[in-house]
């Protein structure tokens, strides 16, 4: 037996047409954290040999130049001035003495971020292999490298009392990290919420031209200086920027420094900020962007991987630094 079909008649109320329909969101205008990005491809651009060949012939015709104007400018006034003269060339004497002193000391920042790395990849190696002996040496070479710091006194004497009960080289590492790295962890993550804070501010509320763009690279590299110094690798002007780039370089790479993915496509896209103001929205994903940046610089700076400890997250990291800037969404 057929039937006709059935019409419900639910009530009088008109049905919502097409226009009643939200609008779809402009893609084009949604926060991309363009500072940051920009930022970091900047950052990460290796220069090109023709390049490294000009700014080379550059600095040594401009030092140089400097040199042969400095003994001109000397020795000129020695022969009119004795008294003067001799005023110059010691003044010259402590410039040249000053430039090697800063000289030397960024070579003893090199020698301390190549001592940090190789414990690190010790430290690996050691993991995988799982050689006890491998491990004890580590922990006697991270022992020693903050041996100076007050704040791990406590937890040196612990590491002290506990590594003799322990018999595998994965759990001596992951006591030595528990023991000796927590406290670094926490001052490390409490500078990479600054940092994002910083940026996501100065986005948001500094309407001027490149404004993002500098705050994004002066926290960022303060921030990553800050890291290293803070696990012992304290790195000198040279040696900041040699992390910055390699940090920088292997976000790149890996297509992290970008919108899209867990948590910066909802912030820049379904936040209540990215839809009330624009450059609220900017601040928040450049904060987050920053963020990121400041985890990978864990990971390059601290002196053992992440095995015991778990490696901080970038949403917490973001939530904790944001709370209360620009209201709940932060």
């Amino acid at each position: 037996m057929t039937q006709g079909p059935v019409v419900i008649d639910l009530d009088d109320r008109p049905v919502p047409g097409p226009d009643a329909a939200p609008p779809v969101p402009d893609l084009a205008e949604m926060p991309s954290g363009r500072a940051m990005q920009t930022m970091a491809t900047l950052a990460a651009r290796k220069p090109s040999r023709v390049g490294r060949f000009f700014w080379s012939a550059a600095m040594g015709l401009i030092g140089f130049w400097a040199s042969v104007a400095a003994w001109d400018f000397v020795t000129g006034l020695l022969d009119r001035n004795p008294v003067l003269g001799t005023v110059a060339l010691v003044l010259v004497a402590a410039v040249v003495l000053a430039a090697l002193l800063v000289m030397l000391r960024e070579l003893a920042a090199f020698a301390r971020l190549r001592r940090v790395d190789a414990l690190h990849k010790a430290a690996e190696a050691a993991i995988v292999a799982n050689d006890l002996k491998a491990a004890k040496a580590v922990v006697g070479k991270l022992t020693g490298l903050y041996a100076g710091r007050d704040e791990l006194q406590w937890g040196r004497a612990r590491l002290a009392e506990r590594q003799g009960d322990v018999f595998d080289a994965d759990g001596l590492l992951g006591l030595a990290e528990a023991e000796l790295l927590t406290p670094l962890d926490a001052a490390a993550v409490r500078e990479v919420e600054a940092a994002a804070r910083q940026v996501a501010t100065v986005t948001a509320l500094v309407p001027l031209a490149l404004a993002d763009l500098i705050a994004a690279l002066t926290a960022n590299l303060r921030m990553i200086r800050r890291i290293a110094e803070i696990y012992g690798g304290r790195s000198g002007t040279l040696g900041s920027w040699r992390i910055t780039r390699a940090v920088l370089t292997h976000l790149v790479a890996t297509g992290a420094v970008a919108v899209g993915d867990d948590m910066l496509s909802s912030f820049a896209g379904g936040g209540v900020l990215a839809k009330v103001s624009r450059r609220f929205g900017e601040g928040v994903v450049n904060g987050a962007l920053t963020a990121r940046v400041g985890v990978a610089a864990l990971e390059v700076c601290r002196p053992l991987p992440f095995r015991t400890t778990k490696r901080p997250g970038v949403s917490g990291i973001v939530s904790r630094a944001l709370k209360g800037l620009f209201g709940k969404e932060g």
